[in-house]
């Protein structure tokens, strides 16, 4: 039962933490905070509404603005995957009167971006007056993008804008209201005719265009206020075209069928939930309305849609490029793509809304300009038709907003791991098959060392595979912050179906807990792990260019052993206080630069992992050995292991020595024993083991048989008669 216990804790290792208890972020986080520092002047906050996750601020007992936090009203998922929550103070007219941020996860500190910039760029929202982004629709502002943050503060402008006019409406402040519905309620017709072909649909607007030629964003960069934006102007021709970009409401089926066909449109509904709605967005010019630095789990920066106080940013998990247009007469575009609406996002498809398009300008080594240029798109009126009467849904009690977030939360985890799943196949059958070699390797390991080279040469092929298929390409590269959230887990309450939105991530948990229970913690650390893939195979070259490899005295050796353990266990003493001050600490992994962000990262992290693999240069595997904490975490169940797989001769260690010296990583004890703690299942020991050249045990058992079979061939016939050896006898 230990063990069971054991082997389930392990496989929830990635799990995230999620809310205890049904209630308002507000509440959590307001008994911390400080009302003057939000509001200058301010020497309290009231109690919090029933109604409404909103405070108010008092001075000298009168209300003077109202604090929230965006993520009450708002979605505020950020490029971590994680919330960002933004303490927001309105005044009676509708202005921003003082803002703070107040909790994140952002990576914005691990790329080398000050949070005090991000900070400052918050602050510069108060005095933002909301009764002129509602007649925007929450653009009236220019937003102040950081270089190396976009998603960042992208997300973080939308939920200040949007939860604010959200809170402003609900609470009548600077005269606004929820807007009434006003006129016959409009759906989509299902019994629309398909339009006939690419030039219909650009007719009659089914289909919007956004033009932009190299002289007209030129001129839109000229106005910057950054004079380093119009010195570097585009020197293509000026009617060169920039950026040709079409789109269309594909989820309405009549446009669905004729623009992507009848199989992709039937594959499209098959993709969208119930209530989702899709836009195809088509493009070619030398800017691309996608952009290539998005990653696994990250957010299209560069086009966002905008409905009223609405806005819409695509994930990659709500992405899938479209293979071809089959509307007749279609151009050819260099990109053609389906981008999926949530349910959740209150988008209503018969109303007018607006793709923006984010324009950037490099104007130095890291830092850019942008300009944002506007697709308006409204339904044409024959794809609408009224909503009987009869059919109109009754008015219903508004819920708490907490409980209704939830609820769509899980909705949508249930209906997104699936497809995560469905759309991750080839990923997941990549790693399924690498971890079925690897296990055939280990359970008919005798077989697959006999052969040193050809051994060798499998080892660095599967090495090489892991680093740029699972770490560089898929990005599958565990951490010991998976640890720190699973503790949270386990105190806070967790999802299952949380736990499955990353499939390889959940899959190789898993194989670490079985594998910790077969063969202790190497099969992951000597097998599957990017970095540590990294730092043998820039070793192994290092060793092909003769660089010196150096060999710790033993003593000392097995005093740096202790290092990383300390490292785990302090870094988990942390996270009892704070999860977030943990995860930053455990920049001391170099994971994050050398595989997720490939180097691109400020210097001072580079410098660090390049420091490491140096050092790996001469000591193999210097960091597995003595920093790594979580190698350290898996280390500590190693010993539970239920088999000893690896053989060992009553010499090893009296007298002989060669695998203790032999070992990449020194987890061979003088004496002979392996540390199950330190082994990385290399099964370099098991080549030697059978080796005929360098075990000295195997040496002289060869000999022995040459001996035996030299000393038995007279027995295979009598010796001619006069022989000189004919009357000698033979000697067995």
């Amino acid at each position: 039962m230990k063990i069971f216990r054991l082997f389930l804790t392990l496989a929830l290792l990635a799990l995230p933490a999620l809310p205890a208890a049904a209630q308002s972020v507000l509440a959590d986080l307001l008994p911390d905070q400080n009302a003057a520092e939000l509001v200058p002047g301010a020497d309290g906050f009231g109690p919090i509404r029933d109604d409404l996750a909103v405070a108010p601020v008092l001075r000298g007992g009168e209300t003077i603005a109202h604090a929230f936090v965006t993520s009450d009203f708002v979605g505020t998922t950020g490029y971590s995957g994680k919330p960002i929550h933004t303490l927001v103070a309105v005044d009676k007219d509708a202005r921003i009167a003082g803002l703070r941020l107040v909790k994140h996860s952002e990576p914005i500190v691990l790329i080398g971006i000050p949070e005090a910039k991000v900070k400052a760029l918050v602050d510069g929202y108060k005095g933002l007056d909301l009764v002129a982004e509602a007649r925007s629709g929450g653009t009236g502002h220019q937003v102040e993008i950081i270089s190396g943050a976009t998603v960042t503060v992208m997300v973080i402008d939308d939920s200040i804008v949007r939860s604010g006019l959200k809170v402003a409406r609900a609470l009548g402040l600077g005269g606004l209201a929820e807007a009434a519905t006003t006129g016959p309620a409009l759906e989509i017709n299902p019994d629309a005719a398909p339009p006939a072909d690419w030039t219909e649909m650009e007719g009659d607007g089914t289909l919007r265009r956004l033009l932009l030629d190299v002289g007209q964003v030129n001129e839109a960069f000229a106005t910057n206020p950054d004079p380093r934006a119009a010195g570097r102007a585009l020197t293509e021709a000026p009617e060169t075209t920039f950026i040709e970009m079409q789109v269309g409401l594909v989820s309405v089926p009549a446009i669905g069928q004729a623009l992507l066909g009848e199989a992709q449109a039937a594959n499209l509904d098959v993709w969208l939930g119930p209530d989702d709605h899709a836009i195809a967005v088509m493009g070619q010019g030398l800017y691309s309305f996608k952009g290539s630095g998005y990653v696994r789990g990250g957010i299209f920066d560069r086009i966002v849609l905008i409905q009223d106080d609405i806005s819409v940013r695509f994930r990659d998990r709500d992405h899938r490029r479209l293979n071809a247009v089959r509307a007749e007469g279609a151009p050819d575009f260099t990109e053609t793509d389906l981008f999926k609406i949530p349910a959740e996002s209150g988008f209503d498809p018969t109303k007018p809304f607006r793709i923006q398009l984010l324009v950037h300008r490099e104007v130095g080594p890291i830092e850019k300009v942008f300009h944002t240029f506007d697709l308006a798109y409204q339904l044409p009126q024959k794809y609408l038709g009224a909503v009987p009467v009869a059919a109109a849904p009754a008015p219903a009690a508004a819920a708490p907003a907490v409980a209704v977030a939830e609820q769509e939360e899980t909705r949508a985890q249930a209906e997104l791991w699936k497809r995560i799943w469905l759309d991750s196949k080839v990923k997941i059958a990549i790693l399924a098959t690498m971890l079925a070699v690897l296990t055939g390797v280990f359970f008919f390991q005798h077989y697959a060392v006999r052969n040193e080279r050809r051994f060798y040469i499998f080892r660095m092929a599967y090495l090489a595979v892991t680093l740029v298929v699972l770490g560089w390409m898929f990005n599958a590269q565990l951490s010991v912050v998976n640890l720190m959230a699973l503790f949270g887990s386990l105190v806070n309450g967790f999802s299952w179906q949380a736990f499955l939105l990353d499939p390889l991530t959940f899959i190789l948990w898993f194989a670490v807990a079985a594998a910790l229970l077969f063969w202790g913690r190497g099969a992951y650390c000597g097998w599957l792990c990017p970095f540590g893939a990294l730092q043998e195979l820039t070793n192994q070259i290092a060793r092909k260019l003769r660089v010196p490899q150096w060999t710790l005295p033993w003593g000392l050796h097995e005093r740096l052993w202790p290092v990383k353990y300390m490292i785990f266990l302090g870094l988990f003493g942390v996270s009892l206080v704070s999860v977030e001050q943990a995860e930053h600490l455990a920049e001391v992994e170099p994971f994050k630069t050398a595989i997720i962000l490939n180097f691109v990262r400020a210097w001072p992290f580079v410098a660090y992992a390049a420091a490491l693999l140096i050092a790996g240069l001469f000591v193999e595997r210097f960091y597995c050995r003595y920093l790594c904490p979580l190698g350290a975490a898996l280390a500590i169940p190693a010993r539970i292991r239920m088999f000893d797989w690896l053989k060992r001769y009553h010499e090893c260690g009296n007298p002989c020595q060669i695998c203790a010296q032999q070992c990449p990583v020194q987890s061979i004890h003088p004496t002979g024993e392996i540390n199950p703690n330190e082994c990385i299942n290399c099964l370099h020991c098991q080549v030697l083991y059978q080796s005929e050249t360098t075990c000295p045990v195997v040496i002289r058992k060869v000999k022995r048989r040459e001996a035996v079979a030299a000393g038995s061939k007279p027995r295979l016939g009598q010796p001619p008669a006069g022989h000189p050896n004919a009357a000698r006898k033979i000697e067995a």
